[in-house]
């Protein structure tokens, strides 16, 4: 559920809430309700408004070459016991097998200090 923040010109308060997208909340009585807050001395019926805090973070997928260009390494299952690296450097298994350490990626090369 999407987090708001509604400010308060009567007492100068911004709240935080969460609720549904189609829910607009106009008095600071609603706003105390959805929040679980006191009213304080402020009038329940005082307006409120919605108030931009931060932009909305924005999740993009990131292409295989593109972890293995910033170093990552993609692990996806491909049976039991059995993962393929899908971001393998030149010198690394592509298959990383249970039980065999030599399989496993080599993370030190790609960790700087």
């Amino acid at each position: 559920m999407p987090v708001y923040d509604y400010k308060c010109d009567d007492n100068g308060q911004t709240v935080e809430v969460q609720h549904t997208m189609e829910k607009t909340l106009k008095t600071w009585g609603e706003l105390c309700f959805v929040a679980q807050a006191p009213l304080g001395d402020t009038d329940p019926m005082a307006p409120v408004k919605k108030v931009m805090s931060s932009p909305p973070g924005i999740s993009v997928p990131i292409a295989n070459s593109k972890l293995k260009e910033i170093g990552f390494t993609k692990l996806v299952k491909r049976d039991s016991g059995v993962y393929e690296n899908v971001t393998a450097l030149d010198h690394e298994k592509r298959y990383m097998k249970a039980g065999d350490p030599s399989s496993v990626p080599d993370i030190r090369s790609k960790v700087e200090d």
